[in-house]
C-alpha cells in the first residue's frame, strides 16, 4: 500500500520522541511553571476588568491558560520543520532520491513526534492546572470531540507553515533569522501568550488575517467552550482552508528548491 510508508514514518516519529523521557519531563515542568505565571497575570487582568475580560470569565481564562499550555508541544509553538537543517547540511539531497513525497514524509514523521507530546506534557499539564488553579470546562462531550479534530488540524497547519519557512533555505545562506522571526510572530498570533481576543482591534484584525490563530487559538476556544456548534464548524472550516493554502505553498517551494539544488562530490 502506498500509505504504508507514511504510516511507518508516523509511528517512527512517535517512537523517536518517546526516547527523550527526561526532556519530556523537563518540558512538563517548564510548561507548568509558565502556566502558573501566565494564570496569575491574566486572572489579575480579569479581576481588574470587573470579572470578565474580552468575554472570558475567570474560569474560562484559566481554562485558556492550561489548555494552551498543553497544546504547545502539539503545535510546536517554539520550532520549525527539520528540513531546514537538512537543506543547510545538504542531506535533503537524500530525501529527494527516496520514492516518497518529501513534504508528506516530513509531515508524517513530525506529526508522530508532536502527538507523543500529549502523553508526557500536554494532558498532564492540563491536569496540573486543574489541580492548582481549577478551570471551567464544558460538561458535554461534543466540544472535546471537535476540539480534538481542531487540534489535529492545527498541528498539521503548524507543520505546513513551518515547512514553508524552512524550505526558504534553498535561497538564503542561513534561515535562523527568518526562523526566529517566524517563531516570535507565530507565537503571538496563535495566542500562546494572551488570547487573540485581548489584542487591540487593529492587531486582532491583522492576526485573524494570518493562519496563526487557527493553530492554537481555535482548538483552545473549542475545547473550553467559547466556540460552540456552528461557530466551531466554521472555525474548523477556516483551519482547513489555511491548511490547503499552506500545503500548496510548501509544495510549490519544494519543487522550485529542487530545481535549484546542486549536489557536488561523489
Amino acid at each position: 500500500m502506498r500509505t504504508l510508508p507514511y504510516l511507518l514514518l508516523l509511528r517512527a516519529g512517535f517512537r523517536s520522541q518517546a526516547t527523550y523521557r527526561l526532556a519530556a519531563a523537563a518540558g512538563l515542568f517548564t510548561n507548568a511553571v509558565f502556566g502558573v505565571v501566565k494564570a496569575a497575570v491574566l486572572i489579575a487582568a480579569v479581576g481588574a476588568a470587573g470579572g470578565t475580560l474580552a468575554g472570558y470569565s475567570t474560569g474560562e481564562m484559566l481554562a485558556y491558560v492550561w489548555v494552551s499550555q498543553g497544546l504547545i508541544g502539539v503545535v510546536a509553538a517554539m520550532g520549525v520543520a527539520e528540513i531546514g537543517e537538512r537543506i543547510r547540511t545538504g542531506d535533503v539531497a537524500t530525501d529527494f532520491t527516496r520514492p516518497l513525497d518529501v513534504q508528506g514524509a516530513h509531515l508524517c514523521s513530525d506529526l508522530g513526534a508532536r502527538l507523543f507530546t500529549l502523553l508526557p506534557r500536554g494532558l498532564p499539564c492540563v491536569l496540573v492546572g486543574a489541580l492548582i488553579t481549577g478551570m471551567s470546562m464544558p460538561s458535554r462531550p461534543l466540544p472535546y470531540l471537535l476540539g480534538t479534530i481542531a487540534m489535529l488540524i492545527g498541528a498539521v497547519l503548524s507543520f505546513y507553515c513551518g515547512y514553508a519557512v524552512a524550505i526558504l533555505g534553498f535561497w538564503v545562506v542561513d534561515v535562523r533569522g527568518i526562523n526566529t522571526l517566524y517563531t516570535v510572530l507565530s507565537g503571538f498570533g496563535m495566542g500562546l501568550y494572551v488570547p487573540v481576543a485581548l489584542f487591540p482591534g487593529w492587531l486582532q484584525t491583522l492576526a485573524i488575517a494570518t493562519p496563526f490563530p487557527s493553530m492554537m487559538m481555535t482548538p483552545t476556544d473549542i475545547f473550553i467552550g467559547r466556540l460552540d456548534g456552528p461557530d466551531s464548524l466554521r472555525a474548523i472550516g477556516i483551519q482547513l482552508v489555511w491548511v490547503a493554502l499552506a500545503a500548496i505553498a510548501g509544495r510549490a517551494l519544494t519543487r522550485a528548491g529542487r530545481r535549484r539544488l546542486e549536489v557536488q562530490g561523489g
